[in-house]
């Protein structure tokens, strides 16, 4: 299996299935130098861990990171960081049903059918679990990246939004509930769709916004290293993403170029954003933002039709313990995404100055 690996210069490996031992990184490329706050990367760790509240799963990890290498009093050495995070709640029997059988809209079907072997187990290698590691990796770049900040935030369940811009949110509420929507009249209502999903055996969609400020001018590269594409490409990546907008996104395509221009202040500022900080390809200093869509949870609590390895037709009910609405936990999974993408940008820029 490759694609393994994510970025060029701030390199994340990971590895690890859903049920077994353990999984785990290797962080290549980071500098030297940088004081770590351990707490800071565990307080990171528990906003992704399952188990936090009645609208997630239920599954209980402590998601606690053991560092191997790279890190030497406090602070990184420059060398590879390896990690493992254990594995130690998984409930494998509750799988057993799905032996031989493919899940609607699952990964099921097309792991089985590329590599003729399939770890039915919570999906082994396309769980969300996997994305511990990254939500690890993001810490570690969030404090390489001093000065420089990434929120994100609920912004929609199913037909729910917040229906004000993201300069009138308070970011420090995003964690006041655990739907992680700062607009708190907003997250009560998202709260209460997500438990009637639930207790109805179902699963619903919605949206992370994400916000990025104090990019410095520069960051990205023309033609197929734009910015926007490989935040783009780190969105994409995470499981149950659907779709990336940045900026003005979609609705800017109904827009004339009057109205979406974003004129300039005398220094080099603009007046508005809908380019969503970035300007043919590269960051041009203001808050760079976008919009992630995450589809419903794929295994469901009702009977749905299917097939198995045979091509038998046959119903099949999902069992065990799975989220009824995503977005609450991939809120930390895509500032990660972000955070990696952003210090990957900035180590490339540093060897073009050198």
């Amino acid at each position: 299996m490759a694609g393994n690996t994510f970025g060029n210069f701030f390199k994340l490996t990971t590895f690890g299935e859903s049920h077994g031992e353990a999984i785990g990184g290797i962080i290549d490329g980071c500098p030297s130098g940088i004081p770590l706050d351990l707490e800071a990367i565990e307080a990171e760790m528990s906003r992704r861990k399952p188990g936090q509240s009645s609208i997630v799963t239920s599954r209980k990890e402590p998601d606690t990171i053991r560092f191997l290498s790279g890190i030497f009093e406090g602070k990184t050495t420059g060398t590879p960081i390896g990690f493992i995070i254990e594995n130690t709640n998984q409930k494998s029997k509750d799988y057993s049903h799905i032996k031989d059988t493919y899940r609607p809209s699952h990964a099921d079907y097309t792991y089985d059918k590329k590599y003729g072997v399939r770890d039915y187990r919570g999906g082994g290698r396309s769980s969300a679990r996997e994305t511990a590691s990254r939500v690890a990796a993001g810490a570690i770049a969030k404090q390489f990246l001093k000065g420089i900040t990434c929120n994100a935030f609920v912004s929609s369940v199913g037909e729910i939004f917040i229906d004000k811009p993201y300069q009138d949110l308070d970011f420090s509420k995003i964690e006041d509930t655990p739907v992680r929507c700062p607009d708190l009249d907003t997250a009560e209502k998202m709260i209460s769709r997500i438990k009637e999903i639930k207790k109805d055996g179902d699963t619903i969609g919605g949206t992370v916004t994400c916000v990025i400020k104090n990019v410095p001018v520069g960051l990205g590269e023309p033609v197929f290293d734009k910015l926007h594409a490989q935040l783009g490409k780190a969105m994409l990546s995470i499981n149950a993403v659907k779709g990336f907008e940045f900026g003005s996104g979609f609705c800017g395509a109904k827009m004339k170029g009057s109205e979406h221009n974003d004129q300039f202040n005398a220094d080099g500022t603009t007046k508005t954003n809908l380019s969503g900080g970035i300007q043919g390809g590269i960051s041009n200093g203001m808050d760079i933002y976008f919009r992630v869509a995450f589809k419903p949870v794929a295994t469901i609590m009702k009977i749905q039709k299917t097939i198995d390895s045979q091509g038998n037709m046959l119903e099949m009910q999902g069992r065990g313990r799975h989220d009824p609405c995503v977005v609450p936990r991939a809120v930390p999974i895509v500032e990660a995404m972000a955070s990696l993408v952003i210090a990957d940008f900035m180590l490339a820029n540093r060897l073009t100055k050198a």
